[in-house]
Formats: C-alpha cells, sequence, structure tokens
C-alpha cells in the first residue's frame, strides 16, 4: 500500500498523558518462525504480502493462539461486511477514533488509511479528534463517535441522553451492531497497544 500523507492527531486523545510513551520498531514479543504458525495463519500472511507487501505484525502476535485468532478474525469480517447498516466510512472513523484514544499507533495508522480508500476526506480524519465541534462531520457522525469516546474512556460512560441521542439514527439492531464495532475495535487497539505493535506508515505523516 502506498504511503498516504495524513495521519491524525492523537494529541488530544482524552487519557493522552504525554509521559511514559516510546517510539518502538518492534512489537513487545516477537512473532515465532512462519513454520511453527497452522497453515490458515500462513495463507493470511500470503494474502498480506500480495495486499501490504509485508505481514502483518498483530496477525504475527493473535497466531499464537490460532484458535481463538480464527474467532477475533470471524468476527471482525462480519462486523465490516459489505451489507453492514453502519456505511464503511464511518466504520473506519469509529475504528479510528477509538484507536487513538487507546494509543495504538498501529490502529490509528492503518485504519486511517483504509478511511482514506472508503473515500473518507482527509480534513475529516485530521479534525477527527475534534469531531463534535467540526463542520466536517454530520449530525448521525457525531452521535456514533460520541458513543464510541463514551465506551472507550474509562473516565465517561453512556448515558440515557446519549442512548436517545443514538436512537434518532439506529434501530434495535444497528445499536446492538455498533456496540461490537465497538467493543472489537477496544480489544483490538488495546492488544496492539499493550504489546507495543508499531505503526508501519500505511498512513504517513506529511514530511517536515
Amino acid at each position: 500500500m502506498n504511503e498516504i500523507s495524513v495521519l491524525p492527531s492523537k494529541m488530544n486523545a482524552p487519557n493522552a498523558t504525554g509521559s511514559g510513551r516510546q517510539s518502538r520498531n518492534q512489537p513487545r514479543i516477537a512473532g515465532p518462525p512462519n513454520r511453527a504458525y497452522p497453515w490458515y495463519v500462513r495463507l493470511l500472511f500470503l494474502a498480506q504480502r500480495r495486499k501490504y507487501g509485508q505481514e502483518l505484525e498483530p496477525t504475527r502476535l493473535w497466531g499464537r493462539i490460532p484458535r481463538a485468532f480464527v474467532l477475533f478474525t470471524v468476527l471482525y469480517r462480519w462486523l465490516d461486511r459489505k451489507d453492514s447498516p453502519i456505511e464503511p466510512g464511518l466504520r473506519s472513523l469509529v475504528q479510528v477514533r477509538i484507536s487513538q484514544i487507546n494509543w495504538c499507533d498501529f490502529c490509528v495508522d492503518l485504519n486511517s488509511a483504509v478511511a482514506l480508500e472508503r473515500h473518507v476526506l482527509h480534513t475529516k480524519l485530521a479534525s477527527l479528534a475534534s469531531y463534535e465541534t467540526s463542520p466536517e462531520f454530520n449530525e448521525r457522525e457525531r452521535a456514533t463517535l460520541a458513543y464510541a469516546d463514551a465506551m472507550t474512556d474509562s473516565r465517561k460512560s453512556v448515558d440515557d441522553e446519549l442512548f436517545a441521542r443514538l436512537r434518532r439514527f439506529y434501530g434495535d439492531d444497528e445499536m446492538v451492531e455498533l456496540t461490537a464495532l465497538v467493543a472489537f475495535q477496544n480489544l483490538s487497539s488495546k492488544f496492539n497497544s499493550a504489546l507495543g505493535v508499531p505503526a508501519k506508515g500505511f498512513c504517513a505523516p506529511p514530511a517536515p
């Protein structure tokens, strides 16, 4: 994938302290040699090399627990299906926003690149941390991102007012699916952040 010259700022993430963070080139735990993975994980490596030009570190890490990884992958494929009631661009915005809050460099990088492929505007990605006040976002997007924030930031909670705000745009099944997407991305981004998976430059910042 070609590098794209935009990377949303994480400095406005609610739990960002600016301290104790280290720039990493490798995750804290290395993946074993490829021959140690089951055949179906090695097939994913092949697909990733064709698409990205490299194997993705989260796959190498999840591949250490391959049965769980299969379930993890099936869940994501279902949430990201073509007939999802949540449009692709908004799904990507939700995933990037959660990744910003959870300090997942890899997730912000990859999901930002996917968002751009889904025709999300560069300006919208760049102003994601200010979605409540930015004119780039409509009311449905603001409500959806506020829900993702409230589920992700431990200092917040989902109250009745926020839920009623979402009810203007989503039915029962759609609410459950949105909740599942937010929960999934929290799992993914917290996993990658804790294990120190670095960004790979899929959505590189502009050169100084």
